[in-house]
């Protein structure tokens, strides 16, 4: 898998080492605690997907321009401090395998460098007259948070829906690889029609991403250092559970959604659980809709010249459904 990754990087490994540098001096301030924390951050960084999508993407209708760059740290800047605050909020402590920031330097220190992160991704954008990119990572911070709050006031009941379940994982994920790929063109003064087109592309691929880490409930045995059914025990009603749930016997259904409700601490139940979802198809279900988003942003690529970076976008997608962790 990590040799589709290098693949993936080829047209833009330049603009990958340079962005590393960027990324970093946009963080930076005159606070030593802050930059303490700033520093940690950019040593326990991920994969750094997302700057990848604004690269290729910029380069798919043109090339990177400094404007790319600053899109691309806006991105990865809103990206870092949900992350912050999504652990301060589930109180994780462990992220990638790195003590998280609120398990070094407490929640409050953690909130208020997610807000420094979120401020210093529109100040970027507002100190070059960036608009058109201030639009979109405004409405991605907005649709973010709704997300979240739509997730947890459902997930109070346990009451989604698939339709209710597709508008939470367009919010909370694909939502920001939306964006990775219309600031990418953004940057090249791409005209309305060609930004839709790409922000449509990041939603579906962002759709299938998501269902992805969805199945990995279900499929890995701890591939990820995310173990078998940490969903179910989260009570996180997920494409193929609501599925199983929606065809399922009345008996069979009072049973399972009283595992999610009462037993999900129960390995057996869990177990029980998730051996019904597979068995009534819901695996088989939601691979069938991940697919079919793959597809649908596979087909919006088409409409583009070839070139080094639409090969690259074409690799991506494979690698975000056929993905080991």
């Amino acid at each position: 898998m990590g040799n589709i990754v290098e693949e993936i990087k080829r047209p833009i490994s330049d603009e990958m080492k340079l962005f590393e540098k960027k990324f970093y001096e946009s963080m930076q301030s005159n606070v030593p605690l802050l930059d303490k924390v700033t520093r940690f951050i950019v040593t326990t960084k991920g994969k750094q997907m997302r700057p990848m999508f604004v690269f290729l993407c910029a380069q798919l209708v043109g090339s990177v321009t400094e404007k790319t760059f600053r899109g691309a740290s806006m991105i990865e800047l809103i990206h870092t401090a949900t992350l912050v605050h999504d652990d301060v909020v589930d109180e994780s402590l462990k992220r990638r395998n790195f003590f998280s920031i609120n398990a070094l330097w407490k929640n409050k220190i953690a909130v208020l460098v997610g807000d420094y992160l979120l401020s210093k991704s529109v100040l970027l954008s507002t100190d070059h007259q960036d608009y058109d990119l201030l639009a979109v990572i405004s409405r991605t911070i907005r649709e973010m948070s709704e997300g979240e709050l739509l997730q947890l006031e459902k997930a109070r009941k346990l009451d989604i829906t698939e339709p209710v379940y597709y508008e939470i994982i367009r919010q909370k994920t694909a939502t920001l690889i939306a964006a990775c790929c219309e600031i990418g063109v953004l940057s090249n003064n791409a005209d309305e029609s060609v930004a839709e087109k790409m922000r449509d592309f990041g939603t579906y691929t962002g759709m299938a991403f998501q269902i992805k880490d969805d199945l990995f409930d279900y499929l890995s045995s701890n591939v990820i250092g995310k173990p078998v059914g940490i969903d179910i025990k989260e009570q996180k009603m997920t494409l193929p559970l609501i599925y199983a749930l929606k065809n399922a016997s009345e008996k069979d259904y009072k049973y399972y959604f009283d595992t999610i409700k009462r037993y999900n601490n129960k390995k057996e139940r869990v177990k029980e659980l998730i051996a019904f979802v597979k068995a009534s198809g819901g695996l088989d279900y939601a691979i069938g809709v991940m697919k079919d988003f793959q597809q649908k942003a596979k087909a919006l690529l088409e409409e583009f010249p070839e070139s080094e970076a639409k090969k690259s976008l074409h690799l991506m997608l494979d690698y975000v459904i056929e993905r080991k962790f």
